[in-house]
């Protein structure tokens, strides 16, 4: 591909990574919440998503989409459902644990692979994600020329960005966590992300 072509790619992705999304949300979240490890578990669940749906996008992921829009719906209506679903459970742990005070006192027996499948149920059923890797991506590799070297090089370029994203959300998120040390800082925080994660949901829904 022409150096014209790969930069519009990166500015392009620069955007579309940077703008917040249900996927550096729930890092964010993660960072704030349970501190460093579990936001870098949740960027890996993330990003395998993510990697694994561009990978079928250049197998035909888009024309499939583009013949049978119902896939793409139930898609968009199952992240929904599952997005509403965090948000509630957010909302829902300030109600039952009231006396909770440092930021890890409402998840202390999560494991590092719920981190990790979490990040890998966000994206994968994150609209924006979808659109991005099945009408986005392929646009950008030129038919008449081999498709591998173009893809190794997008999808190179694209896990660079994005990880540079998440990494910048997770270490904000860290930063709160010095904040979320009193039981009511954690509550807003936990209510305000959860009615964000719903409003996720309802936008995912609703949008054609």
């Amino acid at each position: 591909m022409t150096f014209q072509t790969w930069w519009l790619f990166v500015v392009m992705t620069f955007v579309v990574s940077a703008t917040p999304g249900p996927n550096m949300l729930l890092v964010m979240s993660h960072g704030a919440r349970s501190g460093l490890r579990a936001a870098v578990l949740t960027m890996a669940g993330c990003m395998s998503a993510l990697l694994c749906m561009m990978s079928l996008s250049a197998a035909g992921l888009g024309a499939l989409l583009t013949h049978f829009p119902v896939v793409f719906d139930a898609l968009r209506y199952l992240g929904a459902a599952y997005l509403a679903y965090l948000g509630y459970k957010l909302w829902a742990s300030t109600v039952r644990r009231p006396e909770a005070s440092p930021v890890n006192a409402d998840e202390p027996t999560r494991s590092g692979a719920s981190f990790f499948r979490q990040g890998l149920a966000v994206a994968a059923s994150n609209p924006k994600a979808i659109v991005f890797c099945a009408a986005f991506f392929p646009q950008f590799i030129h038919p008449d020329r081999p498709a591998l070297v173009q893809f190794g090089v997008l999808m190179a370029t694209f896990s660079v960005i994005e990880v540079s994203w998440y990494l910048i959300y997770a270490l904000s998120g860290h930063k709160l966590s010095r904040y979320l040390q009193q039981t009511h800082v954690i509550q807003n925080f936990s209510r305000v992300t959860g009615g964000v994660f719903v409003g996720f949901a309802a936008l995912m829904a609703i949008s054609r």
